[in-house]
């Protein structure tokens, strides 16, 4: 958003610093002075994992998320000014999409346009200056996300990209959503933009302005998108919804009416300058049962100002009704959820919702929290990804978002972790579900047994076979070569059976694991080594 004031250049690499007494790793990003951030798992190779901060930083990684490289991205012609959002294409290009600050202004101007740099190396390197779009003086352009369209469709790797613009900002002056897209690979894009709602809002960059405005592609190469707007509805702030079947060409005449969203997307959070609970719309593409289903992610304080909660709404059939609304954190009342982001894994279908939660304390201690679902959005359990609380609020600039990207049950969250008023560390946690422990066939084994994985050595990913002779309870886990406990591919109840689960390995560094398997009763124990070669 525009209310952001400029960052300290640096370029270092870190590495992989982390907190022992976490679940999960926790690996060091990188820093800078101000939040937003924004994070993504390249599907061609998940090796590479790039993420972006404001104002203009960038990191990467080719190690799956273990260590990463910041850097600070230059816009010689149109300049850098925050709101990160990284994306990928079908090829393996990643995108950095952010508002621009042109060097002694254009026009008097500032965030007079959307900015496109594109990288082709994983995001060690930014084409420079990019390309843009919106460019509409006086204008300003706002808040923008991007999707791709990764269907073998007619439009497959179509780049889509919706935003505000403010007529004039901080004004009574109106804002509206607008959308553009690239046929090209971000070589050239549609303009001018369309705008696709039919209610517009003010400019004041809060609840009375339309903001959110976050697309995703269906599996038929749909284009849906939710934002939110303002009192115009039941006598309440509330969700809107668009969608287009061709591309962006033709959109609803009239845009959908989601859902109430009391109170408004802009609120105060204890310790913060600001906080906002703007949507986030995807969708599943996978091969799941709950493949095509639109979810929609916000927080508001419908329960009082002191309880703010995180919500979701699906759809599933296209975003012509919707469920009720459920609620995420699954804490007492009473307790701060804030800023949250939502990932749907295009392999499994599995919903990954991540917010900043303080149900464990009293103060400004917080921590980071990720929701998931296994039976598309009905059920969620919740657990803290973060190594250790940290004061979120120190009377600075926190930002507006974070997010987590999602892929074959490889999930990368991220997230701001302030030291001081001018000091904030980018994190981001190394969590790999399993994506299935299948049964194989029929056959009821006479015992259990644990069988030597294979490929062995492997790089990234092996299979693991065992057997279960009747319904029992399998704990299956992975462990490092100083018997350090790293992951857990099962953990459940399982009817009698041959079973395989894969663990993908490419977050971690070459050397000897073992894996063991371990019955309910403890009856059944044993373990076996493997060898990851790099």
């Amino acid at each position: 958003m525009k209310k952001i004031y400029i960052a300290i250049i640096t370029l270092f690499l870190i590495i992989g610093y982390s907190f022992s007494q976490s679940s999960y790793t926790n690996v060091q990003m990188g820093s800078s002075n101000y939040g937003e951030v924004s994070i993504a798992i390249n599907p061609k190779n998940t090796n590479q994992v790039v993420g972006g901060c404001n104002i203009n930083k960038y990191y990467y990684s080719s190690n799956g998320g273990t260590s990463f490289t910041q850097g600070n991205l230059s816009s010689s012609a149109y300049g850098v000014w925050g709101d990160p959002v990284i994306i990928w294409d079908t090829v393996g290009n990643a995108y950095y999409f952010h508002l621009s600050n042109p060097p002694g202004g254009s026009g008097g101007q500032w965030i007079d346009r959307i900015v496109s740099q594109k990288s082709t190396n994983g995001g060690v390197t930014w084409e420079n200056p990019g390309t843009y779009m919106g460019l509409n003086l006086p204008k300003d352009q706002d808040k923008q996300w991007a999707a791709v369209d990764f269907t073998h469709g007619p439009r497959g790797n179509w780049i889509y990209v919706t935003w505000t613009q403010f007529n004039a900002y901080d004004t009574p002056d109106s804002s509206n959503i607008l959308f553009s897209r690239s046929t090209n690979g971000g070589v050239t894009w549609l303009d001018p933009p369309t705008r696709i709602n039919q209610i517009g809002g003010d400019s004041f960059d809060d609840d009375n302005t339309v903001e959110g405005a976050v697309p995703c592609v269906g599996p038929n190469g749909e284009l849906y998108v939710a934002w939110a707007g303002p009192k115009v509805r039941n006598s309440q702030f509330g969700l809107f919804f668009d969608k287009s079947t061709d591309g962006g060409n033709t959109w609803l005449a009239n845009d959908i009416y989601v859902c109430d969203q009391p109170g408004g997307w802009g609120f105060n959070i204890a310790g913060l300058d600001r906080s906002n609970g703007l949507p986030v719309t995807v969708c599943d593409v996978s091969n799941s049962p709950y493949r095509g289903t639109i979810y929609i992610n916000w927080t508001d304080q419908r329960n009082g100002s002191t309880d703010t909660d995180v919500w979701m709404i699906k759809s599933t059939n296209g975003g012509l009704n919707w469920s009720a609304v459920k609620r995420i954190n699954n804490d007492a009342a009473g307790k701060d959820n804030f800023l949250t982001w939502i990932d749907v894994d295009p392999i499994t279908g599995y919903v990954y919702i991540v917010f900043y939660d303080r149900r464990n304390y009293t103060g400004l201690q917080t921590d980071v929290f990720l929701a998931r679902s296994t039976d598309g959005g009905n059920t969620f359990t919740n657990e803290r990804i973060s190594a250790s609380p940290f004061t979120a609020g120190v009377g600075g600039f926190f930002g507006d978002y974070i997010d987590v990207s999602a892929y074959n049950g490889i999930v990368r969250p991220v997230w701001m972790r302030p030291q001081s008023s001018q000091t904030t560390y980018i994190y981001t946690a190394l969590i790999n579900f399993p994506v299935s422990a299948g049964n194989n066939g029929n056959e009821q084994p006479k015992s259990f047994a644990l069988s030597q994985n294979y490929p062995n050595p492997f790089n990234p990913s092996t299979t693991i076979l065992f057997e279960v002779p009747s319904p029992d309870f399998v704990s299956l886990k992975i462990y490092d070569a100083a018997g350090r406990e790293i992951e857990t591919l099962v953990n459940a109840n399982l009817n009698a059976g041959k079973y395989e689960v894969n663990w993908n390995a490419s977050s971690y560094a070459s050397g000897v694991y073992y894996y063991s398997m371990t019955t309910g009763d403890g009856s059944y124990k044993e373990s076996k080594k493997m060898m990851l070669i790099k």
